[in-house]
């Protein structure tokens, strides 16, 4: 039987880059799907080397997309982390940043048209329920590739992708506080445990005998600090009505500290590899911790005040700028909106090809493989 080619296109969206597929070409059932994306990456194995994933989390990642069925929006979105040494396929979090080519694949894939020289796309993200809007220059039907925007942790500019997030407390945990409290002590640490569209353990640097200003490899090595925080992560997991977190990619820890130039500094755990920089919704979520009366994060941020507050977001190739509109009280803040820049560009288009044999990892993925093979989605 020959291989199995499905379109794809390769997109780096934001800091972060990935496979994008139309849901339909998928196969149906996870099982089968989750089997099929395994392949795709070369997972499990620690390069990838025989599969399109970058043996980093950052680059280990696939965005499903088909036209929402949800009145009111235009796309449907769901975000899978591909395991890189494990085969998994963790559809719990979303992404913001391959959230950010949704718009450019949407376009190129005739899902949405164009408006002129700016087109907005409205994103509703499976995983979580998050809806958000993507606006986009957009030149002879396509996303804009030529600007003057500039992100941290991507060489040179791009035209911006400005986003939008409306309604992210609580996607994942229920509330923006799972607990209720804007601190809780875990494993003897004061953390704040927080979901605004990603759960995230926030905490001070210098509570677990660190700077917040280690460069991203010392960090990476540093084994005892590892073992520290996935202590804390997994105490944390129940109180954040996640259960069992031993095998998820959530959630996610934010070690933070006071800045050198912005609104506070971080240092990102994925969650057991140090960010280069920081994930959309970490940076959202470490940004709503800093605006938190007494949280650990609100004693060491340089705070804007206002309604309209554009937060710099410290990482270790730069900064990320949040931007948060605050309403309620100053003792009772409720962050009402978060939007953000981000960048992306379509890298490849073509098809990804899996062997049958990759597919029969459950008990119905050979079915699967034969009828694509009758249906003649195989190329010789």
């Amino acid at each position: 039987m020959s291989q199995i080619a499905v379109p794809c296109m390769l997109i780096r969206g934001g800091t972060s880059k990935g496979a994008y597929f139309l849901a339909e070409d998928l196969p149906v059932g996870t099982a089968a799907r989750d089997a099929f994306l395994l392949a795709v990456m070369g997972s499990p194995d620690k390069r990838q080397v025989d599969g399109l994933g970058g043996a980093h989390p950052l680059t280990s990642k696939v965005a499903i997309v088909s036209r929402s069925s949800e009145p009111g929006c235009d796309i449907d979105f769901l975000f899978a982390q591909v395991g890189i040494e494990t085969a998994s396929v963790d559809t719990t979090p979303n992404c913001g940043n391959i959230l950010a080519g949704i718009g450019p694949f949407a376009l190129a894939r005739g899902l949405v048209r164009a408006k002129g020289a700016s087109t907005t796309v409205r994103v509703r993200t499976l995983n979580t329920g998050t809806i958000a809007d993507l606006a986009m220059r957009t030149d002879a039907g396509q996303a804009g590739v030529e600007g003057d925007a500039r992100i941290d942790g991507v060489p040179g500019t791009s035209a911006p992708i400005d986003i939008s997030f409306l309604g992210t407390e609580g996607s994942v945990c229920g509330a923006l506080l799972p607990t209720g409290n804007p601190v809780d002590i875990v494993d003897g640490v004061e953390c704040t445990l927080l979901d605004n569209g990603m759960p995230v353990i926030v905490l001070r640097a210098a509570d677990i005998g660190r700077t917040g200003h280690e460069t991203r490899d010392m960090l990476q090595e540093d084994t005892a600090l590892k073992q520290r925080i996935e202590r804390i992560r997994l105490a944390a997991g129940p109180l954040m009505k996640l259960g069992d977190v031993t095998k998820m990619v959530v959630p996610k820890i934010a070690l933070v500290a006071r800045p050198l130039a912005g609104s506070i500094a971080t240092r990102s755990f994925i969650p057991h590899e140090c960010h280069a920089s920081i994930g959309v919704f970490a940076a959202v979520t470490v940004a709503t911790a800093a605006a938190l009366p007494g949280s650990p994060a609100a004693s060491v941020a340089v705070m804007p005040t206002g309604r309209e507050r554009a937060i710099s977001v410290e990482h270790p190739t730069g900064e990320f700028t949040v931007k948060l509109t605050v309403g309620g009280t100053p003792e009772r803040p409720v962050i009402e909106r978060a939007g953000l820049l981000r960048t992306a560009r379509i890298l490849m288009d073509g098809h990804a090809y899996v062997p049958p044999h990759a597919l029969a990892r459950s008990g119905d993925e050979a079915r699967s493989a034969a009828e694509w093979d009758r249906e003649e989605r195989t190329t010789a």
